[in-house]
């Protein structure tokens, strides 16, 4: 029994879609390996409570950066774990697998991606476009003359693109995204609160107190990390209006790129668009006041997609039928 697998081949984390059951796996894109014997020890979420807590001769590293692959090797270790992990037993045959990649990534890193897929056991390799990707996992018909437009916040990447008959018409892709968030926090509790903290840390307060607007109800949160003046351990109270502060720069490049493609967008295109509204979807999505920011900046209804983490996986997965025509909205 051969089955479609969609995989969702993001910079924070994997997420793989099995046909007929839906997104099987959501792991972060970690690997743990011993520097001295190139020894894997540990893959995904495992690997995840490593980071920043490894002894010398071990590295937990992502092996995707800015949404294209960093360490072949590892990646293809990667993928090949995940896949036997979702599919089980069950291997028969080799699967067919999709997997998304952001609209602006080169023919050398498509080829690098599906080198990967066919290392890791498929029997025919598709690759997607985030996007598009998207749009199908939202359940937008995009067979249609009809504009779309679909903001994708990933890890790495953010990925704008306004789509029609199954393709994009006009796109963008910047290395702007949810990792950014998280190092402008860094940098933010450096400078103000004179605080060193972890990338995890700084991801979890994105999580719980994070706005790019300005909320009516102040959130708190205590955050514990080193003084960089004594050295010694500290705790602070952050707010919400102060990561408003800290993401302004990162959010605006985000606005700046949904408004240039918005400028490049036929006319008729841009109508749809005026009548449908923008849609957003990926992790990055899920940052509190995104879609109220991009709304007012652009005057355009703008909405989130329905388990926007998810939808990219599921758009992955139903492409492969898009493709063949039997797949139905």
């Amino acid at each position: 029994m051969s089955l479609d697998i969609g995989i969702d081949l993001g910079t924070a984390s994997v997420l793989v879609y099995v046909e007929g059951k839906g997104v099987v796996l959501k792991e972060p894109s970690v690997v743990a390996y011993d520097r001295n014997t190139n020894i894997i020890k540990a893959i995904g979420e495992e690997a995840c409570q490593m980071l920043g807590r490894t002894p010398g001769n071990i590295i937990a590293v992502r092996p995707l950066r800015k949404g294209v692959i960093s360490d072949y090797t590892v990646t293809e270790k990667m993928i090949k774990y995940f896949v036997h992990k979702a599919m089980g037993r069950r291997m028969f045959q080799k699967p067919r697998i999709s997997i998304c990649v952001p609209s602006g990534v080169t023919e050398v890193e498509k080829k690098a991606v599906e080198e990967a897929g066919y290392a890791a056991g498929g029997r025919e390799v598709h690759l997607i476009e985030e996007p598009v990707a998207a749009a199908i996992g939202a359940g937008i018909d995009i067979s249609k003359p009809c504009g779309n437009m679909i903001v994708d916040i990933g890890g790495g990447t953010s990925d704008i693109a306004v789509i029609s008959l199954g393709g994009t018409v006009v796109h963008t892709s910047i290395k702007v995204a949810g990792d950014d968030f998280d190092e402008a926090i860094v940098r933010y509790m450096r400078k103000k609160h004179n605080l060193l903290i972890g990338e995890r840390t700084a991801e979890d307060i994105k999580i719980k107190v994070g706005a790019t607007y300005h909320l009516e109800e102040e959130k708190k949160l205590e955050v514990k990390g080193r003084n960089l003046v004594t050295g010694l351990p500290k705790t602070v109270i952050v707010t919400s209006s102060e990561t408003e502060e800290a993401l302004q720069e990162a959010t605006g490049q985000i606005v700046e790129a949904v408004i240039s493609v918005l400028e490049q967008t036929p006319p008729e295109l841009s109508a749809d668009i005026l009548d449908r509204g923008i849609i957003l979807t990926g992790g990055g999505s899920m940052l509190c006041g995104i879609e109220q920011l991009i709304q007012d900046k652009t005057g355009i209804h703008t909405m989130t997609a329905e388990d926007p983490m998810k939808v990219v996986a599921i758009g992955t997965g139903q492409f492969v039928e898009f493709m063949s025509g039997n797949f139905e909205y």
